[in-house]
């Protein structure tokens, strides 16, 4: 995890349902661009940490949430950071020719909030976070790009955070 002046982090899921199996050949362009999409994400600024399975490089392999389902988990310093790299970097890429990989869904598959900088959410908190959204729409615990809430904003919700985590966040500027 990389060090931060933020005393707030935005955390992310995605979750994507695969349209064939990881070892199709058909995934074969989503698989070799994972290595670099990955490096540019370490390497961009306000990125803190993502979850990789233990021993791999990504976190493919890992499927918390079904067989055909693949997580993306993140941390970011801020909601701006997390944009640039999503839709201003060679993420990009593989975001328009998403539909050939993975099958569309028709319930939110992203789901953001904040963490006090140094927590590393868990693949099961992020995962609730996700059902939070679906089940509830956005809050300050649990949005999207389209229905963004700040630091001071989930900080102030009653639901938005743990009580451990709720004097960390509310200090965020």
């Amino acid at each position: 995890m990389t060090a931060s002046t933020h005393a707030a982090h935005l955390a992310q899921l995605n979750v994507a349902t695969l349209s064939h199996p990881f070892d199709d050949p058909r995934m074969a362009p989503f698989v070799e661009m994972l290595d670099p999409v990955n490096a540019a994400a370490d390497a961009s600024p306000g990125f803190v940490w993502r979850l990789v399975e233990e021993g791999e490089a990504d976190a493919t392999g890992l499927r918390p949430a079904g067989e055909d389902v693949i997580v993306n988990l993140s941390v970011w310093e801020t909601q701006e950071a997390l944009w640039d790299f999503a839709y201003r970097s060679g993420h990009l890429e593989v975001m328009r020719r998403r539909r050939e990989w993975f099958q569309r869904h028709v319930e939110a598959h992203l789901v953001l909030w904040w963490v006090p900088a140094g927590h590393v959410p868990t693949v099961g908190e992020a995962l609730e976070r996700l059902a939070d959204l679906r089940a509830h729409g956005p809050s300050p615990r649990a949005f999207t790009f389209a229905s963004s809430y700040t630091a001071t904003e989930a900080a102030e919700h009653p639901r938005a955070v743990g009580p451990a985590q709720t004097e960390e966040v509310a200090r965020t500027p």
